[in-house]
């Protein structure tokens, strides 16, 4: 019996060890934090051993295969030795695939991801396909492969999944855009991450399909060094040779495999950046044969995605709006760009390794003030005090929505879209956008 060794005890770890659990293997879980008690009584209920708060050398490094959570970097002193020793790492998603022939449809890029993922799922579900979200969002693949498995899963693949997969085939795959994030983690090389992202089209054969958005000037790049084996469907915003969706005269068109085609006005989302979304989305079920109403349908009633540009309530005549997804400089880009008023931007968290001159121009042109929102503030000082544009530096959310109100006037909108992640000052991003709603509604 082979051992497999999960390192993470999260969604998709303990996920995984279940799984590896069923699938016949020895199994052990290691996890250098405090493990969730749900995940704890997962693993006993399945009878599998773990750890929490170390890594213990010897029930580790003589496993015959590791499977490690995504947030693990491979500069981490265990996973060094682990390299050292020739074991093979993987993913959990890789794992999983293993185990099923369920239809991949997979989607990364570094922003609106989520969003995607979610409209295909809520598409897939509106017309009655047994579906399965999976990823980075929804619950763990490999649980679902092992004890609720679906015809399709539809996954939200990060960069750190995608370094860790190998044979692993998605059969529609679907990258929206590489813009500079995660440095950190890729020796501060822009091209590493970029590569990383390409390996969505790894295994793809002639049957399967690859949709990207055309005007991406990273992607066109990336698309020289790579050679691409699936049908290439790219979509823009407007009608370019060769693209096979686009808005054209106020209408959403796909040109096939179906043609199909509705009212701009009459999708749920708005921005341009949800123009992206939408086309990637409504592709993705056009090649899965679902029907034009039914796209239509569900292009039309998506309610959106938590922490993504999320109007949380007005106070006092001024727009509250939470975007804690926006990690990355893009991300606010795109939020400020959709602003119709004047703003008040909250900004900051840990950096990582951010370029804030893309978002300058919006910022002087939208914003009538600036909060700063992390431990430490100083390259926010550094890039933005010198506009003129008043500015506040906290340290936490209550000190943080406070300077807002006294910052904003009526008419105004509040933008929780801090570029930066979260760990410096909260949990997760969800949980810096949870506390920004609960003490914006209680104002």
């Amino acid at each position: 019996m082979s051992r497999i060794v999960v390192l993470g005890a999260g969604e998709s770890g303990a996920g995984a060890a279940i799984l590896a659990k069923k699938e016949g293997f020895d199994v052990f879980v290691s996890d250098m934090s405090k493990i969730k008690d749900k995940y704890k009584k997962m693993l006993e209920d399945h009878q599998i051993e773990w750890e929490e708060g170390q890594h213990t050398e010897e029930k580790i490094l003589n496993a015959d295969e590791i499977i490690k959570s995504p947030g693990i970097p491979k500069e981490a002193p265990m996973i060094q030795k682990i390299i050292n020793k020739g074991i093979h790492i993987i993913s959990e998603i890789e794992f999983a695939g293993r185990y099923t022939d369920a239809k991949m449809i997979c989607i990364t890029g570094s922003n609106g991801k989520t969003t995607t993922t979610s409209l295909i799922y809520h598409i897939f579900k509106t017309a009655g396909y047994d579906a399965g979200l999976a990823g980075n969002i929804g619950n763990s693949l490999a649980l679902q492969v092992a004890e609720e498995p679906h015809e399709y899963y539809i996954i939200e693949l990060s960069s750190f999944q995608l370094d860790n997969m190998y044979d692993f085939r998605a059969n529609i795959a679907i990258l929206l855009n590489i813009t500079p994030d995660h440095l950190d983690r890729y020796d501060n090389k822009f091209e590493n991450y970029a590569d990383a992202k390409m390996r969505i089209l790894q295994n793809q054969t002639q049957e399967d399909s690859f949709i990207y958005w055309n005007d991406d000037p990273v992607i066109q790049k990336e698309l020289n060094k790579f050679k691409i084996t699936g049908r290439a469907c790219p979509f823009s915003e407007i009608k370019e040779k060769n693209v096979i969706g686009y808005i054209e005269d106020g209408k959403y068109i796909i040109e096939h495999p179906t043609p199909f085609c509705m009212e701009q006005d009459d999708m749920s989302l708005t921005g341009k950046h949800n123009i992206y979304n939408s086309l990637a989305a409504g592709i993705a079920a056009d090649i899965a044969g679902i029907k034009k109403e039914d796209i239509h349908k569900g292009l039309s009633s998506f309610p959106g995605v938590e922490h993504r540009l999320e109007k949380v309530c007005k106070v006092d005549g001024v727009q509250y709006i939470n975007d804690s997804k926006a990690t990355n400089v893009d991300a606010c880009w795109y939020a400020l760009e959709s602003m119709k008023t004047p703003t008040i931007l909250i900004l900051g968290g840990k950096d990582k390794g951010n370029d804030y001159s893309q978002i300058y121009d919006l910022v002087k042109e939208k914003c009538r003030g600036l909060v700063y929102l992390g431990a430490d503030n100083k390259k926010l000082h550094e890039n933005f005090d010198q506009f003129g544009i008043p500015v506040k530096d906290t340290h936490g959310m209550k000190e943080c929505v406070q300077a807002c109100r006294d910052l904003a006037q009526p008419g105004d909108t509040v933008l929780l879209s801090p570029c930066c992640a979260s760990f410096d000052l909260f949990k997760n991003m969800e949980d810096r956008g949870e506390q920004f709603k609960t003490l914006v509604r209680s104002l």
